[in-house]
């Protein structure tokens, strides 16, 4: 059905005509996106005429005025009509009774009413005390009544919004930033909002407001297009929501992105995720102007009439270096590279620059604009992309080392790089990089998508520079080490085939190139290795050895490990997870500088206990029961926790169950049985050393705990029951299900336990329940290594059995399988 057809259909005066040519032009499959909006706009100004002609019956004086969004002619499937009857004065009663038959109608349909109404002296001076209202008035749109009225408005409206603009701006601008405070960067987020996240459809508003200023305006390329991407998409949340709803909930982007043809969610963020880039780009530029133009103003009187248009007209002409009076620049113009100069608070190119005869001048400027904490002008890189030559292949040096220096120039260089992405020079310089441009990261530990988490990453490495001693491999390893998520399969793997291919391509030699590639590969080995085995194992510091080959690799992973882990979020790096990578390091270092690795614990011969150990052990063969002691520890230790008891069954569920109830978080755990001493007693303690630290507020007393777990061996303590009650209260994300856990075993993990690895949503007690079902299992924990990332455990026990040898496989396989399916249960 076409818009004329629908309009038609609406002729009918009832709600009933227009509600059903509503109905229709929302399910007909051929009409979507501006056309439908447009035909929405047109089909309802018909109906609200109607309204107004009959309820106004030929009075004179009044007016009904479409603001806001309506006012610009676009309606979503749910969005608000947002109305001002305008009206000369006169008799009020009569004024409302009119409001009433135009706004009950309205409300009849179930349709959202933003209304008011208001002489135009009272809508100026309410514009003029709300900067909301103004905005709003600055899209006023005549629907009938009085024309000249409208017009009248609309004309003092925008006379009063252009004179009071270098107040009003400023006060917009804070505005923005308010709200990107709340609301949070659209470009980033899994669940965005489509409307107040910075860089959606409020912002696009303000750009609008901004230019109809006359002040300045923004970048125009893509803008139209990536304001019409987010309206398209809200339309199509609207529609399979049913709801007047702007946030991009996670399970509903699947209907979301099947409404609009797209092939999944992931296509659907990344396409907002784009929109969003182009209008927080577009307002950064046009803000940066706004503020460089009132700084004018207040140190310098204006152009005279007509002046504005001939410099225009010359800048475009002569180049950025001309300015009215006398051909004198507008501002000083300090060097900053070849070719590259300071002006007015951003990076230009200099009058002498050649971009086509200078294939390196874009990495240049982009350098030393990074280097002198200064934005690139649009200007620059507009004339770049235009006109520069592509590099040759290998880089010469000159470009290989420009690019090292703008990564390593700390965080101007995100604003710099977002900058050329604007314009397509980071594609033009790394074709790679288009497979992670604005590519979602489904994963609550990451904040970015994942080509700002390299930028990101090659910020944090930046800072560790000093730590080793090729800080340009550390450098572009940074930049690169995720580029494998663009592609199918393992990333790690994938992604040392293009490291290698770009390190060859941006001029490194055979041998850094192979450092490069090997980085990308092994670049989470140090932090999975280091938090899920044991590092008294030899087996595990030799095979990492093994992967890393040289102490010179391995500073570099050591670096990289950490840069990319503060690039993730605050979840994925602490003290103690960066102290144990460096005690991994230290040992690592020591194979591969001729040494051997540490054998205690879990080699041949264990480390004899310390004599805090013998001493509880001691007192638990005394006592028969139970000891603890708690020791403060310089972190990233956290708080020790030692506890001896006589070797019996279920000690470390009770222990881990005690622990949880108490809210303790287990960061490391070691468990050994020791013999008693003198063999003057049967059996032999189990001695655990735990580091926990209090979830929140402060540690509980050592007797507390001795006496709960005291009960809970003996039965008197029903962890499991306590423990369901905090499930009960524990909360719960809706609508996102939590994925399956799963339980496998690393094969020649070590040479002394069978290794098996538990990867499951965090929750209370869930090491409580994996100590029940190894017991059940009649397995023998030998140590354990626990690993929580964000919402996510990823522990790793190293278990034994009855003669404290490794399982057998098949009898391994059979222990993970009961172990997952007590977890699923």
């Amino acid at each position: 059905m076409t818009g004329t057809d629908v309009r038609g259909q609406a002729e009918n005066p009832g709600p009933g005509g227009y509600a059903a040519a509503r109905l229709s032009l929302l399910t007909e499959g051929t009409c979507s996106g501006p056309p439908r909006r447009a035909a929405l706009a047109a089909l309802t100004d018909d109906w609200l005429a109607g309204l107004f002609a009959r309820a106004a019956e030929g009075r004179r004086g009044v007016s009904l005025v479409a603001v806001g969004g309506y006012g610009r002619g676009e309606l979503s499937p749910r969005s608000d009509l947002d109305l001002l009857l305008l009206h000369e004065g006169g008799d009020v009663e009569e004024t409302a009774d009119l409001a009433d038959r135009l706004w009950y109608p309205v409300w009849d349909l179930g349709l959202a009413l933003d209304h008011s109404v208001r002489t135009p002296a009272e809508a100026r001076r309410t514009a003029g005390e709300d900067l909301k209202a103004q905005l709003g008035l600055l899209d006023a749109r005549h629907l009938a009544g009085d024309r000249g009225l409208t017009a009248a408005l609309r004309s003092t409206v925008l006379a009063d919004w252009r004179d009071q603009a270098p107040r009003r701006l400023p006060e917009l601008q804070d505005l923005c930033t308010e709200r990107a405070q709340r609301h949070g960067e659209l470009q980033y987020l899994l669940e965005p909002d489509l409307k107040e996240a910075r860089g959606g459809l409020r912002d696009a508003t303000a750009l609008r407001a901004v230019a109809a200023s006359w002040l300045a305006d923004a970048p125009r390329e893509g803008l139209a297009d990536a304001r019409r991407r987010l309206l398209d998409v809200r339309d199509a949340l609207h529609l399979t929501t049913g709801r007047a709803t702007d946030r991009l909930a996670l399970q509903e982007q699947d209907q979301v992105a099947a409404e609009l043809g797209l092939l999944d969610a992931d296509t659907l963020l990344r396409q907002v995720y784009e929109a969003a880039r182009v209008l927080s780009y577009a307002g950064d530029v046009t803000w940066r102007e706004v503020r460089r133009v009132l700084r004018t103003r207040a140190v310098r009187p204006r152009l005279r009439k007509g002046t504005r248009e001939r410099s225009d007209f010359l800048r475009r002409v002569v180049g950025d270096g001309w300015a009215p009076g006398g051909g004198k620049p507008l501002a000083e113009r300090s060097p900053l590279a070849e070719g590259v100069v300071e002006q007015d608070g951003e990076a230009v190119l200099a009058l002498t620059a050649r971009p086509e005869r200078d294939p390196v001048l874009p990495l240049r400027a982009a350098a030393a604009a990074a280097q002198a904490g200064l934005p690139l002008s649009p200007h620059a890189v507009r004339r770049l992309a235009a006109t520069a030559r592509p590099l040759p292949t290998p880089w010469p040096a000159e470009a290989r080392e420009q690019l090292v220096t703008l990564l390593g120039s700390g965080r101007p260089a995100v604003e710099v790089w977002e900058a050329l992405e604007a314009e397509g020079l980071v594609t033009r310089l790394l074709p790679d990089w288009e497979r992670v441009r604005c590519r979602p990261q489904r994963n609550a530990v990451h904040l970015w998508t994942v080509d700002r988490h390299l930028i990101e990453t090659a910020v944090r490495a930046s800072a560790l520079t000093r730590r080793v001693g090729r800080p340009d491999l550390l450098l572009v390893a940074a930049l690169l080490h995720d580029i494998g998520k663009g592609w199918p399969g393992d990333h790690r793997a994938t992604g040392e085939t293009i490291a290698g291919d770009v390190a060859a391509r941006i001029g490194f030699d055979r041998a850094d190139a192979a450092v490069l590639a090997g980085l990308v590969r092994h670049h989470l080995l140090l932090v999975e290795t280091a938090t899920r085995r044991d590092l008294d194992d030899p087996a595990t510091v030799r095979s990492v050895a093994e992967a890393v080959g040289t102490p010179g690799t391995l500073e570099l992973l050591h670096a990289l490990t950490e840069a990319d882990a503060l690039a993730t979020g605050p979840a994925a790096w602490s003290s103690w997870r960066g102290f144990l990578v460096a005690e991994l390091v230290r040992r690592v270092s020591a194979v591969l500088t001729g040494g051997a690795p540490d054998e205690s614990g879990s080699g041949s011969e264990p480390a004899a206990p310390t004599a805090e150990q013998e001493r509880l052990a001691v007192e638990a063969f005394r006592t028969g029961g139970p000891v603890l002691a708690l020791r403060t520890r310089p972190e990233p230790l956290g708080v020790e926790l030692l506890i001896a008891v006589p070797d019996q069954q279920g000690v470390l569920p009770a222990a881990a169950g005690v622990l949880a109830t108490h809210r303790l978080t287990v960061r490391t755990a070691e468990l050994r049985a020791l013999d008693p001493p003198g063999g003057v007693h049967d059996g032999s303690v189990l001695l655990l050393d735990w580091r926990v630290a209090a979830e929140y507020g402060s540690l509980p007393q050592a007797t507390r705990l001795r006496a709960d777990l005291v009960r809970a061996l003996d039965g008197s303590l029903d962890i499991t029951a306590r423990l369901a009650e905090r499930d009960a209260a524990h909360p719960r994300r809706r609508g996102v299900a939590a994925p399956p856990p799963r339980v496998t075993v690393a094969p020649a993990a070590s040479r002394h336990a069978t290794v098996i690895e538990v990867r499951a949503q965090d929750a209370p007690g869930l090491l409580f329940r994996i100590g029940r079902a190894l017991e059940d299992a009649g397995v023998r924990v030998r140590s354990m290594h626990v690993s929580t990332l964000g919402s996510n455990a990823v522990d790793a026990f190293y278990v034994t059995g009855p003669k404290s040898a490794p399982l057998p496989d098949e009898e391994a396989a059979c222990v993970a399988r009961r172990l997952e399916e007590a977890l699923w249960a």
